[in-house]
């Protein structure tokens, strides 16, 4: 099997090493890749929102399955283009992929679904804001209703830097918005995937968003995941399935806009039960690396099966025991201002480190081939060992090693879970 992977950021170094250690598959093909990605797979130069030029790269090499890892070309309907040309893929259509392009649609979907959910204010002007804001309270959850690379959404207990968030949202063309309550208890992915009718749960994962120990600071891509939640409820992913993504596939199933990938939900597990926070179309990042880490299944033959309608005939997934985590170096000044063309040094000693793999996040070579930032989020450091405790040390270690000047990164990934005083309807 010949498999393209859309994307050049840790969420598709992680999702190529996974396709290439498939038995089935004997070349990756990435477009655009990054210098991580490129000791792996064949990385072509190539415009992955251009549906047109990624058709042609699809043909040149004659693959088998087309796998689309950002929101960008979902949105954008590559994959409609893609599967138009002959291809199977694995990921959403255009129509499909609103349930992450658009928060206001995304409501609608998991109001007719009957999908629990957190009460949302859908707002158009600043008027409208104020009285959402006053309506449910602080804190205030402010979140744009397009695209926003995961950094559209503010949480403050500040109604004025709420309303700062809310100005901003709204001065863009076709400005619109989403004030939601603010749902307690700590937060979780589940990634689910769905052949347009079967859905199938990966085990569940948790990240951090905020740039700073205990949750400080500005909201950010994400700083850090782990997996499996031993905290968890027991059976959480079936009913996950059960009460959210099964009823979300079959509402766009009945609407004619079936969902043919990865349906990231996001949720809440609130005093009141969980609550779903948001849906993305494709996978999280870098959550969706802690939980890649651990799957034993063979990845490309499970995603062939999503893209050709084969996900009730595929069987159980297979786990790791293992845990993972994942530690997210960012460079100086993110998010706000991130610095690049820094250099990088110390990742063979990284992934020496028993356990460890680096993936690059925003990375390049510079014009003598030295390796330097080109993102916020540099790399990501992933660590897989017995226990949760060893594999923090591990992921940790590794981090220690690697040289970006003024990079920084969260030192409590996973920390509370390790000690073990998570609990359900408080803060993680």
């Amino acid at each position: 099997m010949k498999v393209l992977v859309l994307g050049s950021g840790a969420r598709e170094h992680a999702l190529v090493k996974a396709v290439a250690a498939d038995p089935e598959v004997d070349a990756v093909i990435a477009a655009p890749g990054n210098p991580g990605i490129d000791a792996t797979a064949l990385c072509v130069a190539v415009d992955i929102n251009d549906g047109d030029a990624v058709v042609s790269v699809a043909r040149e090499y004659d693959v088998d399955l087309v796998v689309v890892g950002p929101e960008a070309p979902l949105v954008a309907g590559v994959a409609d283009v893609c599967r138009s040309a002959g291809f199977a893929v694995f990921g959403p259509s255009a129509a499909a992929a609103r349930l992450e392009g658009s928060k206001s649609f995304a409501k609608e979907v998991m109001a007719a679904a009957d999908v629990p959910t957190a009460l949302a204010h859908v707002c158009t002007s600043l008027d409208q804001v104020e009285a959402a804001l006053d309506a449910l309270g602080a804190p205030h959850v402010v979140k744009d209703d397009g695209l926003a690379a995961g950094k559209g959404v503010v949480v403050t207990d500040s109604r004025d830097a709420a309303l700062e968030h809310a100005r901003a949202c709204l001065a863009k063309p076709d400005g619109r918005l989403v004030v939601e309550e603010f749902l307690d208890g700590p937060e979780v992915s589940v990634f689910c995937l769905s052949d347009g009718e079967t859905v199938v749960a990966l085990a569940p994962a948790q990240d951090f968003k905020r740039v700073g120990d205990d949750d400080a600071g500005p909201n950010t891509g994400g700083m850090g995941a782990y997996s499996p939640l031993d905290w968890a409820p027991d059976g959480l992913a079936d009913d996950v399935v059960r009460r959210v993504a099964q009823p979300t596939i079959d509402e766009m199933r009945r609407r004619g806009t079936p969902f043919v990938g990865t349906l990231y939900v996001g949720l809440a597990l609130t005093s009141r039960g969980p609550r779903v926070i948001e849906f993305n179309a494709r996978f999280g990042d870098p959550d969706g690396q802690a939980t890649l880490a651990r799957l034993e299944t063979p990845f490309a033959q499970l995603l062939l099966a999503a893209a050709t309608g084969g996900l009730g005939e595929f069987g159980p997934l297979r786990w790791s025991p293992d845990h993972a985590v994942v530690v997210v170096v960012a460079s100086a000044g993110y998010p706000a201002s991130p610095h690049t063309g820094d250099p990088i040094t110390g990742l063979d000693a990284a992934a020496e480190v028993p356990g460890v793999v680096v993936l690059h996040a925003g990375t390049a070579l510079d014009a003598e081939g030295a390796l330097v930032s080109a993102g916020g989020r540099v790399l990501d450091v992933v660590a897989v060992a017995p226990s949760l405790a060893e594999a923090r040390r591990a992921a940790y270690d590794a981090v220690d090693v690697i040289e970006l000047d003024g990079s920084h990164h969260r030192t409590d990934i996973a920390l509370r879970a390790e000690r073990g005083d998570l609990e359900m309807g408080g803060a993680r």
